[in-house]
C-alpha cells in the first residue's frame, strides 16, 4: 500500500509538473504573439528599443576604456541614468527632457556650490542650520511652482531635476571638500547623456511629435466625415419585407470610428507640447502654430459628441411617423453628406498643407439645407398630432443642425490654420476651351469679271458637330451660289 501511495504521489507530481510546462508554453506563445502584434501595429517602437539599446551601449563605453573612466570616475553613471530616464519615444520628448535636465543642473549646481560658500561663512556651528534653511526655502518654492499650469506642463521635469540637484550638492558638500569638482563631473555626465539621446533621437529614424499631432487631426476629421456621409444612408434606410440581410462588421466600421476622437485630448495636448521643443522640419517650419491643432482638436471633439448622440438613434426600434420622416429625409440627408464632405476637404487641406477654399461651398450647401430643414420642421409641426412619434426625428434634425454650425467652426479654425502656417494656394488648372469650326470650305470666286456671283463649298466631312458623321451624306461638298449684289 505504501508502495502504491508514493507511485501515486509521484505521477501527481508529474502531472502537475507537466501541467505546469504546458501552461508556461501558452503564456510564451500568447506573448509573442502580442510582440508580434505591437511591432506589426507600429514598427517604430521596435526601431525606437534598437536606439535606446544603442545610447546605452555609447555610454557604457565611460565604465569600459580606461580614459573615460579617468576623467569621469563613479560619477560616468550618471551619463547612464540619464539615458535610461530621458530617451523618450518622439524627439519632441526627448529634446524636453534633456533640456530640463541639463538646464536645471546647471542651475541647481551652481547655487548648490553658492549655498555652500555661503553657509561656510558662519562657521563649523551655524553651517548646518544655513544650509538647512537654504533647502528648505528652495525646496518649498520650486514645489509650489510646480502647480502653475505653464510650469507644469513644460517644465515639471526640470523641476524635480533642480530639487534634486540643489540637494544632493549642497548636503553632501557639507561632507566632501572637492565640492566644485563634484558638480562639475554631474553636470558634464549629464550633458554628455543628453547629447548623446539628441543626436540619436534626431539622425537615426526621428519620430516627430508635430508629424504624429497633423497626422492625428487629420484622422480625427477624415472619421467623423466617414460617419456622416454614410449617416444618411443608414438611418434612412427602408427596411426589407420578409428578407434578412446580413453585413459583416466591416462594412459598419466607419460607425464606430468616430470613438477614437472622443478620448484623444490628452494626447493632442501631450503631441503639441512636445512639437514646439522640436527644431523645423520636412514641411513644419520654426514655431509652427501648433497650438491651432488644439483648437481644432477641441472642435472636432465636439462634433463627435454630437455624433456620439446621434449614433444611438440607428437601427432604433422606436415607433416613428413615416410621413414626418418623408418631409425631412432630403434636407437630413443633405445636410449629413455635405457635411462629411466639407470635414473630408478640411482633412485633405490639413494633410496636404494647401489652401482649405476648397471645403466652402460643402459648408455653403450644408447651410442651405439647415435652411430647408427648418422650414420642413415648421411645416410639419403645423398638421402633426402625435408628437411622440415625431420627437425622434426632430432629436435627429436638431442634432444634425448643431453639428453643422460645429462644422462650421472647424472651418474656420482650419481657414485660420491655413494663414497661420502659410498653407500653398493651388490654382485650378483650367485650360480654355478652343472655339470650335462648324464647317471648313472653301470660297472660289468666277473668274469672270461682270459676273456677281461667288462659289463656296461646303465640306461636311471636316464639320466638327457628331451629326456631320451620321447619314449617308457623309463626305460629300455642297455648293452653294451667294449673290453678292
Amino acid at each position: 500500500m505504501e508502495i502504491a501511495a508514493e507511485t501515486q504521489k509521484k505521477a501527481g507530481f508529474f502531472a502537475y509538473g507537466w501541467d505546469c510546462l504546458k501552461s508556461s508554453k501558452t503564456k510564451l506563445v500568447q506573448v509573442a504573439k502580442n510582440a508580434q502584434k505591437q511591432g506589426q501595429d507600429d514598427p517604430r517602437k521596435i526601431i525606437h528599443s534598437l536606439k535606446v539599446g544603442l545610447a546605452l551601449t555609447l555610454i557604457s563605453m565611460f565604465y569600459y576604456f580606461r580614459p573615460l573612466y579617468d576623467s569621469f570616475g563613479v560619477s560616468g553613471m550618471w551619463a547612464v541614468l540619464t539615458v535610461v530616464v530621458v530617451f523618450e519615444f518622439t524627439v519632441g520628448a526627448t529634446l524636453s527632457k534633456s533640456l530640463n535636465r541639463g538646464f536645471a543642473t546647471m542651475v541647481a549646481g551652481a547655487l548648490g556650490v553658492g549655498a555652500q560658500e555661503l553657509a561656510s561663512l558662519f562657521g563649523e556651528e551655524g553651517e548646518p542650520i544655513v544650509l538647512g534653511i537654504l533647502v528648505f526655502l528652495l525646496a518649498t518654492a520650486s514645489t509650489f511652482s510646480r502647480f502653475f499650469p505653464r510650469i507644469k506642463a513644460r517644465y515639471d521635469y526640470g523641476v524635480l531635476i533642480f530639487i534634486l540637484t540643489f540637494s544632493l550638492v549642497a548636503v553632501s558638500g557639507y561632507r566632501v571638500n572637492e565640492i566644485i569638482e563634484l558638480a562639475h563631473q554631474r553636470l558634464s555626465t549629464i550633458l554628455v547623456g543628453g547629447a548623446t539621446c539628441i543626436i540619436i533621437a534626431i539622425f537615426v529614424c526621428p519620430v516627430w511629435a508635430g508629424e504624429d499631432l497633423h497626422n492625428m487631426t487629420v484622422r480625427n476629421m477624415e472619421k467623423l466625415a466617414n460617419f456622416l456621409e454614410g449617416f444618411g444612408g443608414e438611418y434612412f434606410k427602408e427596411p426589407f419585407d420578409g428578407e434578412s440581410v446580413v453585413e459583416s462588421k466591416d462594412d459598419k466600421s466607419f460607425l464606430q470610428g468616430y470613438k477614437s476622437a472622443l478620448n484623444s485630448k490628452s494626447s493632442e495636448e501631450s503631441l503639441a507640447n512636445f512639437a514646439s521643443w522640436e527644431p523645423c522640419h520636412g514641411r513644419f517650419r520654426f514655431r509652427h502654430p501648433w497650438k491651432q491643432y488644439l483648437m481644432i482638436g477641441a472642435l472636432t471633439r465636439q462634433c463627435a459628441y454630437h455624433i456620439e448622440a446621434i449614433s444611438s438613434y440607428i437601427n432604433s426600434e422606436i415607433q416613428v411617423s413615416a410621413e414626418f420622416r418623408m418631409k425631412i429625409q432630403e434636407p437630413c440627408t443633405k445636410i449629413s453628406s455635405e457635411s462629411g464632405e466639407a470635414l473630408k476637404a478640411l482633412a485633405s487641406a490639413i494633410k496636404t498643407m494647401t489652401d482649405p477654399s476648397s471645403a466652402d461651398p460643402h459648408v455653403a450647401n450644408a447651410k442651405a439645407a439647415v435652411k430647408d430643414l427648418e422650414i420642413a420642421l415648421n411645416a410639419a409641426s403645423l398638421d402633426e398630432t402625435d408628437l411622440l412619434e415625431i420627437i425622434p426625428d426632430a432629436t435627429v434634425a436638431s442634432i444634425l443642425i448643431e453639428i453643422v454650425k460645429c462644422m462650421e467652426k472647424v472651418s474656420e479654425s482650419v481657414h485660420e490654420l491655413s494663414g497661420l502656417a502659410h498653407f500653398k494656394v493651388v490654382e485650378p488648372n483650367v485650360t480654355p476651351e478652343k472655339p470650335q469650326l462648324l464647317h471648313r470650305g472653301t470660297i472660289q470666286p468666277i473668274p469672270d469679271g461682270d459676273a456677281t456671283d461667288v462659289i463656296i463649298t461646303i465640306d461636311e466631312a471636316s464639320s466638327v458637330s457628331p451629326e456631320n458623321d451620321k447619314g449617308p451624306s457623309k463626305g460629300k461638298q455642297d455648293e452653294s451660289h451667294v449673290n453678292m449684289c
